[in-house]
């Protein structure tokens, strides 16, 4: 489904569907001339990356776009362009840049998940201030943040390359269209908020004090839609005039602001440990701390683009002269990213009303980290081998897919996939493993201000979540090979699989499980949709390569890697469970059980991988020296 397509998030949501940092290639057809972006497919869900399926909560990183490079498409009667270094070494320059900022953005969100947990715990209050988090996110991309990502970056290019004016007439047009809207939607969704607050979770709305916290919560956060959407139209601009940096960096500014709100709250009231806050204790002027910090990190994230704005010359002016110009065309040609998105946001309320439920109900029977809140922190720190790793694997590899893939070499295509998953698979089978061995004392170490019990929880939701990082990442890596095609439909009906067996299963596990595990299912259906899904993608895109996708190999490597990460989860894990026994959960035990179990579990693991002879680890070493090198 944490963020769209999340303009401010890299984590992803509960609700299903592709990665947060997912692009499609868009092809626009003007009548004249062709331009082929690679765009941000928009995603609810998440905080690069991102989303995302699902929006992610106020702060977190944006899923990275990718740099809008035009194709070699030209217009029939032009001569071929010939390739130029200087705008190869500007890319990789720009992909460098963009791949930092998501980098720092996603590290510094994670960071402002554990001042969170520090000052509000991970109970039910967090789940309040989650669910209000999510509700600009979700209402920006459903009334056009998809649109805004998918359709209007190649119509920027294309103004850019058309009118006198360089594009700047249509640039404010656009963005005066998109303020004017989302101010009129701000007014109605903040006057909306209880009834927004009961769709997302009629367990909360029906609890008088968590529905009092949970909208005045919302009241702060939902003006932060407006801003939003100023800082995606803002981004676009500039990305549409070669400068990508400011909307991967930015959102660090929203991050630290957000930590510094939450420190302050630590700072005045103390923290979750000595305070034990709750809705029924929670002051308003500490919900006035935290949903002003909250909307003050969003205003200041689009205030911050205008000095990178004024620097390429643009000039800002409210431009109302709306017809005739080709807005309204551009909005026709969103469909399949507005369904892309509708689904994941269907899947997302689903989730966040079963998981608010059920932390409700186990929070009451005393197993506090239950809840939508061990969902989202367990979620974000699980992601991030797939943004570190796959990512960085398929930056390398995707020029060469799209270049074949207009060549129609198959073979080619097979080759660069298969090597994708390979290569990617020796990071992320072993770190599948370790979340499901040390996920515990990797939660009770990192959440240990928010008190031992609900750090545990977060534990089992990550261990519930660990093993489904294998599939969650060959479906990244398999996608490539449609978007490689342009072909967006296919990605959006695996999209539609992924969302429904999720919610299927997260109903399941919500009707057969007790409170205190329901969440914890809930995340493993997560895997299990993913898994599906791969299933799906994997004949769909073999059918489309020829009937061979390497799959021998692929399977090989997958095979010989879990054999080798078995073992090493059991050693390691049995290792950190004994020294949790004898030295407790608290921070340094939680310290002291992680080092042991994970040295215990790289050490079997490699020991192992050497014997089974991997050449992919050789592979990915290598890439990594070269990287560190450099």
């Amino acid at each position: 489904m944490s963020a769209p397509n999340d303009p401010r998030g890299d984590a992803r949501g509960p609700g299903g569907g592709t990665p947060a940092d997912d692009t499609m290639t868009l092809r626009v057809v003007p009548a004249d001339d062709t331009v082929r972006l690679r765009l941000p497919v928009a995603a609810p869900g998440a905080p690069d990356g991102t989303p995302a399926d699902r929006p992610a909560p106020a702060g977190e990183a944006p899923p990275a776009p990718a740099a809008p490079v035009p194709s070699a498409s030209v217009p029939a009667s032009a001569p071929p362009a010939g390739p130029k270094p200087s705008g190869a070494s500007s890319l990789l320059k720009s992909s460098a840049v963009m791949a930092a900022g998501t980098i720092v953005s996603r590290i510094t969100g994670f960071l402002r998940t554990l001042v969170m947990a520090a000052a509000i715990g991970v109970g039910t209050l967090n789940d309040s201030y989650q669910v209000a988090n999510v509700l600009p996110t979700m209402i920006y991309v459903l009334v056009g943040g998809g649109a805004l990502n998918a359709v209007f970056v190649p119509q920027l290019v294309r103004a850019m390359k058309k009118d006198d004016d360089g594009g700047e007439a249509y640039a404010n047009r656009l963005l005066t269209l998109v303020m004017v809207a989302l101010a009129g939607v701000t007014v109605v969704c903040v006057l909306a908020a209880p009834l927004l607050v009961h769709m997302m979770s009629p367990d909360i709305a029906a609890d008088p004090e968590r529905r009092a916290v949970t909208v005045a919560f919302a009241r702060y956060c939902l003006p932060t839609l407006f801003f939003m959407g100023a800082h995606v139209v803002l981004g676009q601009i500039l990305n549409a005039r070669g400068r990508f940096g400011a909307m991967m960096w930015t959102p660090v500014l929203n991050n630290l602001v957000i930590i510094a709100s939450f420190g302050s709250f630590v700072w005045a009231f103390g923290g979750f440990t000595d305070s034990a806050v709750s809705p029924a204790t929670i002051t308003p002027e500490g919900v006035r701390l935290l949903g002003l910090g909250t909307l003050l990190g969003l205003t200041v994230q689009a205030l911050a683009m205008l000095p990178y704005l004024r620097d390429t010359g643009f000039r800002l002016r409210l431009r109302f002269d709306f017809r005739g110009h080709g807005l309204g065309k551009a909005m026709g040609l969103a469909k399949w990213t507005l369904l892309f998105v509708l689904v994941n946001q269907l899947g997302m309320i689903v989730v966040t009303q079963l998981a608010t439920k059920a932390g409700s109900l186990a929070e009451r029977a005393g197993h506090t980290g239950s809840g939508i809140t061990a969902y989202n922190y367990a979620l974000l720190l699980w992601q991030m081998p797939q943004a570190i790793i796959t990512v960085s694997v398929m930056t390398a590899v995707l020029p060469r897919i799209s270049r074949s893939a207009q060549d129609d070499d198959k073979a080619a295509i097979r080759d660069d996939i298969s090597y994708g998953l390979r290569t990617s698979a020796v990071a992320i089978v072993p770190c599948a493993f370790a979340f499901l061995a040390l996920g515990v004392p990797m939660s009770t170490l990192l959440y240990a201000g928010s008190g031992a019990e609900g750090a545990r929880g977060i534990g089992f939701v990550l261990m519930a979540f660990g093993l489904g990082l294998v599939p969650y990442s060959v479906q990244y890596v398999v996608l490539r090979g449609f978007y490689a095609y342009e072909d967006t439909r296919t990605p959006f009906y695996n999209t539609v699989v992924v969302a429904l067996v999720n919610a299927a299963g997260s109903a399941l596990c919500f009707a057969v499980l007790s409170p205190r595990w329901a969440v914890a299912g809930m995340a493993a259906s997560y895997g299990l949709a993913y898994a599906v899904g791969v299933g799906i993608a994997w004949r769909r895109l073999r059918t489309r390569l020829g009937g061979d996708l390497d799959g021998r190999r692929v399977l090989g490597t997958y095979a010989r890697l879990v054999v080798a990460a078995a073992p090493a989860a059991l050693a390691g894990g049995a290792v950190a469970y004994f020294v949790t026994k004898t030295l407790g959960s608290t921070a340094s035990g939680s310290l002291a059980a992680l080092l042991a179990g994970g040295l215990v579990l790289l050490g079997v693991f490699l020991a192992l991988a050497h014997l089974l002879r991997l050449p992919e680890l050789s592979a990915l070493t290598g890439m990594v020296r070269a990287r560190l090198g450099r």
